[in-house]
């Protein structure tokens, strides 16, 4: 009789919740998406997606990724079955410190367009002058920028500055770093030219002690030399920019990657492109990826020279990588997951339900192109990555080719005028 009772209660609290469930189940179907990316092929590594999927966004984030999501329920839905849909891109070496050294350009004009939805100027200001920048560019942005804060306090403002080192106070340098844990990702160290390795030992402190990541710019000189940098004065985790530049020396004289090169790699040490006007060279770069020996991150050194000649904007660089050799696969691991793991951003770099829909739709073109290194060097190469589009925070905000747009002789009343 017990256990006649107990089994009664059971299949009447199945009964009593069934509605319930199957309420729960319709309401959960008839969501109305704000938008629908329908067909595109995703590429998403963190996540282990690479094939045909659907992205539906509500509001500001990734409400669902699945395969044949009902465009029925969608407000708006745009077909991307030509396209390539990634997690927005990031650049981790670019300047946008407006207030600071003249070489600085508009962050939204110069990232946006091309898929980028995060951007970390790297080292234009130090603790001196980071508030303003703060409050001129960072807050006012619509791409995220986050920073690297320069060990020399007055910023990237010239010799003068850049190699005094009374101008690098490791103690003002943590406190900033503290101070705005969100926006400054870590230290930088640049242009230092005296034969020491002040500039070098204050920024690895400064980083160590503000539990954040060093990035170096580093010209070897007579007594300092390269092999001694990323062997002894780096720290596993920190990185080496513009490591494909003429001057860095990971190539002997017979284009064969030097061991202490592999030996850093082994010891944690990363290894960011940074292109900029003089920093990536094909006669570096093509003999060192033939062997194997790829970059960790993908960036530009983005400025106002570099985005003129080379054309050094993310697109471009990474087109330079994808006719070298490298897969789009690994292309784009090195501008999403793998930059957002160096500056220890793991919510970046990739795409999740729930998440912020940060999102760039790249198309690959074939034909052919041409793609100048820092000398000016040219390479012809027969595909090239374009972004068609980019969605920041849920919201389509750059469509080269109008693929989310209707066509003029069917839009009806419509006005470009609020």
């Amino acid at each position: 009789m017990q256990l006649l009772t107990i089994c009664l209660s059971l299949f009447l609290a199945v009964i009593t919740a069934a509605p319930l469930v199957a309420q729960e189940a319709e309401s959960a179907d008839t969501v109305i998406y704000d938008l629908l990316l329908k067909n595109g092929h995703v590429i998403d590594i963190q996540n282990g997606r690479n094939g045909r999927m659907d992205i539906a966004i509500i509001g500001r984030t990734i409400y669902k990724i699945g395969e044949n999501l009902p465009a029925s329920r969608a407000k708006k839905v745009v077909d991307l079955s030509e396209y390539y849909v990634t997690p927005g891109l990031i650049d981790i070496h670019a300047h946008f410190d407006q207030m600071g050294a003249w070489l600085n350009l508009n962050p939204d004009h110069n990232t946006l367009r091309y898929g980028v939805t995060t951007a970390v100027d790297a080292g234009s200001s130090g603790h001196q002058g980071f508030e303003k920048f703060k409050k001129e560019t960072i807050d006012k942005a619509r791409v995220r920028v986050l920073a690297f804060l320069n060990i020399v306090g007055a910023g990237m403002y010239g010799g003068e500055v850049e190699d005094d080192t009374a101008q690098m106070d490791v103690d003002a340098a943590i406190a900033m770093v503290k101070k705005y844990p969100d926006d400054i990702v870590g230290i930088k160290t640049a242009h230092y030219q005296p034969a020491d390795w002040e500039a070098v030992d204050r920024a690895v402190k400064a980083a160590e002690l503000s539990n954040s990541v060093l990035m170096v710019d580093f010209h070897p000189k007579e007594g300092r030399g390269y092999e001694d940098l990323i062997l002894k004065h780096m720290k596993p985790g920190n990185i080496h920019t513009h490591f494909y530049g003429r001057l860095t020396p990971q190539l002997d004289a017979n284009k064969k990657v030097q061991d202490y090169m592999w030996k850093a790699r082994e010891r944690g040490i990363l290894f960011d492109v940074g292109h900029g006007s003089g920093s990536f060279w094909f006669r570096i770069a093509v003999p060192a990826i033939k062997q194997g020996f790829l970059p960790d991150t993908i960036s530009t050194d983005i400025h106002k020279n570099s985005i003129m000649l080379p054309r050094a904007h993310l697109n471009n660089v990474m087109s330079k990588f994808l006719n070298i050799g490298l897969s789009l696969e690994q292309v784009i691991e090195r501008t999403t997951v793998n930059p957002a793991k160096a500056i220890r951003r793991a919510d970046l770099g990739r795409l999740d339900e729930g998440g912020v829909a940060d999102i760039a739709v790249l198309k690959v073109e074939e034909g052919k192109f041409a793609f100048l290194d820092s000398g000016h060097g040219k390479l012809i190469g027969d595909k090239n990555i374009r972004c068609v589009m980019t969605l920041r925070r849920g919201d389509i905000i750059w469509d080269a080719d109008g693929i989310s747009m209707p066509d003029w002789s069917t839009a009806g009343p419509y006005s470009n005028f609020r």
